[in-house]
């Protein structure tokens, strides 16, 4: 198991960013695929971005592509969400997330932190 903690969450205006991270906790943080999700009150949890272990392939949520780049640093045991343009529809607890497979579905992946707040004004 990866114990993740997420962080650099905050309130930020529409158009601003914000960088979240999550450091893992570990030995099998490199050999795992890494994903964010958000969840939104009232809303199911969903898919926002993935990286393969070692970076070589992403994939993201049609709503952020352009907008979001996830990236990871394995020597760190560190995974990132740049988040830019931000929109207050991406107002949400973002959750990092580890897995054995390169997926988008919330099964696809075992391990979870707690979670951090992101929230965009108008």
């Amino acid at each position: 198991q990866v114990q993740l903690v997420e962080s650099g969450g905050g309130l930020v205006q529409a158009g601003g960013s914000l960088r979240l991270s999550c450091a893992a906790s570990g030995r099998t943080f490199s050999s795992r695929a890494m994903g964010w999700f958000r969840q939104a009150p009232g809303k199911e949890r969903e898919f926002v971005a993935v990286i393969t272990w070692n970076g070589g392939s992403t994939d993201y949520a049609d709503s952020v592509k352009g907008r979001f780049t996830i990236s990871r640093d394995n020597a760190k045991n560190t995974v990132y969400l740049q988040m830019n343009s931000l929109k207050p529809e991406d107002t949400a607890v973002y959750y990092c997330a580890g897995g054995s497979y390169f997926g988008k579905a919330v099964d696809d992946f075992g391990s979870w932190g707690q979670g951090t707040q992101v929230t965009v004004s108008s």
